[in-house]
This record gives structure tokens, C-alpha cells and sequence, in this order.
């Protein structure tokens, strides 16, 4: 059994625009305590990342807590949006969910960056076949997961956890075959 442990990125700082860099808040680094408080019961041999800062930087305290190195995954990162700042936000994420192809000039859609991240799943199960893997990830990102698995998660289960970072959610595997999915919310096992 290979289970694969994809960690949504703790609350970053909104004001930072660049995707890449956006760093986690306040709020957001005294919550990936959560994450490293969760994952140290768990047999992790490895820990991945999207490349992007506020993603390796809610799975990095437990990687250094636990001695690993976060690995870098260039396809597990979020959905580019575009070129500009999105001021309706809902009602972009409500059109990509309803058209899994729609996506702005210079941007990705939904079925892209589902296609390159359960690509990028694909490679991990054959990598740490039999072992247990943290992956750090994105809202958006990981509902696309999500969604390859169990076309039924949606637009409406997407807004549901819009807001709940950091989250994770527990993919088991045997060999490359799915078996079953396991949504973790950290702040109800925290005070539970």
C-alpha cells in the first residue's frame, strides 16, 4: 500500500501577487504546526512540493523536523490564472468548474493542471511504491486530484474548502491502483 499524504499549503500572504513567491502569513506559519503535528504520527519516507514558496513552506518544518529534504515538483504546482489579478474570483473558479477546458489567455484550465498533476502522481506511485509520501499542494490543484479520482467533488465541494488551509487529504494506493481518499481537517482533529 503506498499512501500519499497531499497537504494544502497553510494561509499565505494575500498581498503578495506572485504566485511563486507568496509567502504564508502569520496566521499561515503558526498553522503548518498542525501539518508537522499530524504527519509526525505518519511513517513519512519521503517529502515533495510544488515549487511554490507557501506550499514548501507549510511542509518544510515537518521535513526538517523529521530530518527529510522537501524535493521539488515542478507539476504539482497551482493553476496559472493569467496575466492579471482576478477581481471576481468565484465566478472565474464557478466558469472553470462548469468547463473543465475554459481558461484565460496565458492561463491553464482545470483539465491541464489535473492532467499534469495526476501525471506528476503517477511518477511518485512508481517512485515510493509501497511507501508513504507528503506532498505539498495547492486548493485548486488538489481538488483536480480530487476530482480524477471522484468526478463527483465539484464547484460546491471546491468553495467548501476555498477557505481551510492548511488541509490534507489521503490517497491510498496499491501499486497504481486507487483504493480510497480521506479528507483531513486539521483544525477539527487539533481541538477534537
Amino acid at each position: 500500500m503506498t499512501t500519499v499524504y497531499f497537504v494544502r499549503h497553510a494561509q499565505p500572504n494575500i498581498k503578495n501577487h506572485d504566485d511563486r513567491t507568496r509567502e504564508l502569513s502569520e496566521k499561515g506559519l503558526r498553522d503548518r504546526l498542525l501539518v508537522t503535528n499530524f504527519l509526525q504520527t505518519k511513517k513519512i519516507d519521503a517529502v515533495l512540493s510544488s515549487p511554490y514558496k507557501r506550499a514548501v513552506d507549510t511542509v518544510s518544518h515537518f521535513a526538517r523536523h523529521r530530518g527529510l529534504t522537501v524535493s521539488l515538483v515542478d507539476d504539482f504546482r497551482e493553476r496559472r490564472v493569467g496575466k492579471d489579478w482576478i477581481a471576481d474570483f468565484d465566478a472565474f473558479c464557478r466558469r472553470q468548474w462548469r468547463d473543465f477546458s475554459y481558461k484565460l489567455p496565458d492561463g491553464e484550465s482545470l483539465r491541464e493542471v489535473q492532467d499534469r498533476n495526476v501525471k506528476a502522481l503517477t511518477l511518485v506511485l512508481r517512485e515510493y511504491d509501497g511507501r508513504n509520501v507528503a506532498i505539498g499542494s495547492h486548493g485548486t490543484a488538489l481538488s483536480t486530484v480530487i476530482h480524477y479520482y471522484n468526478p463527483a467533488f465539484g464547484y460546491a465541494d471546491f468553495m467548501e474548502i476555498k477557505d481551510l488551509m492548511p488541509w490534507i487529504v489521503q490517497f491510498d494506493f496499491a501499486g497504481p491502483d486507487y483504493k480510497a481518499i480521506r479528507s483531513v481537517n486539521l483544525f477539527e482533529t487539533a481541538f477534537s
